[in-house]
């Protein structure tokens, strides 16, 4: 004969239930409230974080499957409450730890800031394809869309509703969770400028640096194997602020293989080099394809990425070429749907070498991924 299940044992399994943004079970973020178990029916209390939270009806619904999966619940009745204002401050307290910026030099996770000397070369898509193929692996990825003037990465990876707008993050106090689209958090301005709003008259100077403060101390990761910063084109304030706030980050340099987009490159990589941070690679974008019959066809010439990699190149480190993109329409096609090529074309020539380069990196850094961490730190 079967042990009754008691209040005790849907209270374990409402527990483990994980709040979607946070990651997080509910049992150890203090959602979860009374619990009683009267012939067969369980009624279960859980405290969302703020009203309005955007994974109500899915924490909900998992606490409902939770507590019915335990043997000889028949029907179970769910309360929504919401926190109050001293559980949600103490909630994000506990969250966000004794450090105000978690990407120090010690931390574990690898920052990687992914730059290039002029615009068009397809920087951008190329960042969110390699976010996409990092976590496809088992990484944990964030990704900072740091290009505020030309910001691209929600559009990329269809991180937009059905008026075309990137979602605004859920606001926990001063605490933001950012979305998450195919496995990779992401932040971008383009999630906070009112509807109209011009981003090249708003953000200049001191806002931009505080901009990039803001996105590595306020916005909750959580635990990361890998950061990836989409850069504005150039050696504006935004690199200065990140050489400043990051002087530990590794920096990815893309270019084309023309010679005027190569030079450029090197300039991105040197003022890098100037705050600290280390170059490991050159991506060359836009390279050569091959028509069905062999031909290859260098829209953009040949040999920029090389020469970039070698013109970075000193005698205490050399700067490797990582890979060569080259021009593909199935790239170009998964930026314009929101579905980058390394999941929806996998097999394309262009997604081939961007999960090179992935694994390249991976290679070069030991992983993260598995890593369990409490909510507060030890």
């Amino acid at each position: 004969m079967s042990t009754p299940a008691t209040a005790d044992d849907v209270r374990r399994a409402v527990s483990a239930v994980v709040d979607p943004e946070l990651r997080r079970p509910i049992g150890e973020l203090d959602m979860v409230r009374e619990i009683t178990l009267d012939e067969g029916t369980a009624h279960v209390g859980i405290a969302l974080t703020i009203v309005g939270c955007p994974a109500a009806d899915r924490i909900e619904r998992d606490v409902r499957d939770a507590a019915a999966s335990v043997p000889g619940v028949d029907d179970v009745r769910v309360e929504v409450g919401v926190m109050t204002a001293a559980e949600r401050s103490a909630l994000v307290e506990r969250i966000r730890g004794a450090r105000r910026m978690p990407f120090t030099a010690d931390a574990l996770t690898r920052v990687i800031a992914v730059t290039s000397g002029k615009g068009g070369v397809g920087k951008s898509t190329l960042t969110a394809n390699l976010a996409v193929a990092l976590a496809t692996r088992g990484l944990a990825v964030g990704l900072i869309d740091a290009d505020v003037h030309g910001f691209s990465i929600p559009g990329l990876l269809g991180l937009v509703g059905e008026d075309g707008r990137p979602p605004q993050p859920t606001r926990l106090d001063d605490l933001m969770l950012p979305p998450v689209a195919h496995g990779v958090k992401t932040i971008s301005i383009g999630m906070f400028l009112p509807e109209g709003s011009s981003p090249a008259v708003a953000w200049r100077g001191p806002m931009l640096h505080r901009t990039v403060q803001q996105f590595l101390t306020d916005v909750h990761f959580g635990d990361l194997d890998v950061l990836l910063i989409d850069m504005p084109p150039g050696t504006g304030d935004v690199a200065i602020s990140v050489g400043q706030l990051l002087p530990h980050a590794e920096v990815l340099v893309v270019t084309t293989p023309q010679a005027a987009a190569a030079d450029v490159a090197v300039r991105s990589g040197v003022v890098a080099r100037q705050t600290g941070q280390r170059i490991v690679g050159v991506i060359e974008n836009m390279a050569a394809f091959a028509l069905p019959d062999g031909t290859l066809v260098d829209v953009f010439g040949a040999g920029g990425g090389a020469a970039v990699a070698a013109e970075l190149s000193t005698d205490d480190a050399a700067v490797p070429l990582l890979g060569s993109v080259p021009l593909s329409p199935a790239l170009r096609r998964g930026g314009d749907e929101g579905e980058p090529v390394v999941l929806a074309d996998p097999g394309d020539p262009a997604a081939r070498a961007i999960s090179a380069v992935a694994d390249t990196l991976v290679s070069t850094r030991s992983s993260l991924a598995g890593r369990a961490l409490p909510v507060s730190p030890a």
